[in-house]
């Protein structure tokens, strides 16, 4: 079926509208004015409808047309993203990069990263994957990543270099009997639910404290917050709740504070790096 409009029609009514004259939408167009009123009166002519109307010196959309263009809006998006997708095809730009990120990591600054990124490669979608510490490895979407930020320096798919570390704290919610006492001992910890994130039961080693296991850290937090145990949470994601006085910190008598490094590491076969890959590697470092 041969359709009766073009984008290209659609695309010149949405300049006529935005610039508010046919004479302005011809010089943006690099058209002549009697080419843009060619193509709209033949677009209108096909659909058997009026899509302008004249007000004052400007052409602006009766409601029907209105109501059409809104629709065609956003053909003409995803036909300049197809466009556009072309043309970093040709410059040899990658379209993707695949990036798995460990949970821990401070959400306000991967969001800060990826943002940043997105303004200097706007057309390389990044399809990110959050995991636990204690993810198997032999997960496909490892051997899938370019880049990787995890807590094990050397990963299945590439070497890594230390990038920083991400401290967790004891806490409870400020109710619980734990946060009553002066100093808490590893006897008193282990008369109440320790709150673990594991990424199946599998990894739940025999003998150990009884304890609540869940698989996303903002599910363990929460778990916290309705006094269901204690838990080593990262203390950069619970900073609000501490801050509120909702979360305490427990006043252990030793070890009150644990380190986990977190790496960056590169896809072993992706040397010498693409200019994308550097630059996320770049704002990661910062």
């Amino acid at each position: 079926m041969m359709h009766k409009t073009t984008l290209e029609q659609w695309t010149l009514l949405q300049k006529v509208v935005e610039l508010g004259s046919f004479a302005r939408a011809a010089e943006e167009t690099h058209r002549s004015q009697s080419s843009v009123s060619y193509n709209l009166a033949l677009l209108q002519e096909r659909l058997g409808v009026a899509l302008l109307q004249p007000e004052g010196r400007r052409a602006v959309l009766t409601p029907a047309g209105e109501l059409l263009l809104n629709q065609v809006k956003p053909l003409l998006k995803a036909f300049e993203w197809v466009e556009s997708q072309a043309a970093t095809l040709r410059n040899g730009m990658r379209t993707r990069l695949d990036l798995v990120v460990d949970s821990i990591f401070p959400r306000a600054r991967l969001f800060a990263i990826l943002r940043q990124f997105q303004q200097c490669y706007p057309q390389t979608q990044v399809r990110l994957t959050e995991v636990l510490e204690t993810a198997s490895a032999e997960q496909p979407v490892y051997a899938q990543a370019d880049v990787l930020v995890l807590t094990r320096r050397q990963d299945t798919t590439g070497r890594g270099e230390w990038l920083m570390n991400i401290d967790f704290v004891a806490v409870a919610h400020r109710e619980h009997p734990l946060c009553a006492a002066e100093q808490v001992s590893e006897t008193m910890l282990s008369a109440w639910p320790l709150i673990r994130v594991v990424e199946s039961e599998t990894q739940q080693s025999p003998g150990a404290q009884a304890s609540w296991t869940f698989s996303t850290i903002d599910a363990a937090i929460e778990a916290v917050q309705h006094q269901v145990g204690y838990g080593w949470l990262p203390e950069e994601r619970i900073q609000p709740l501490l801050a509120a006085g909702v979360l305490k910190k427990l006043p252990l008598t030793h070890g009150a504070r644990r380190a986990t490094p977190l790496h960056l590491i590169v896809k072993k076969d992706l040397m010498p790096l693409d200019e994308q890959v550097e630059m996320l590697l770049a704002l990661f470092k910062r």
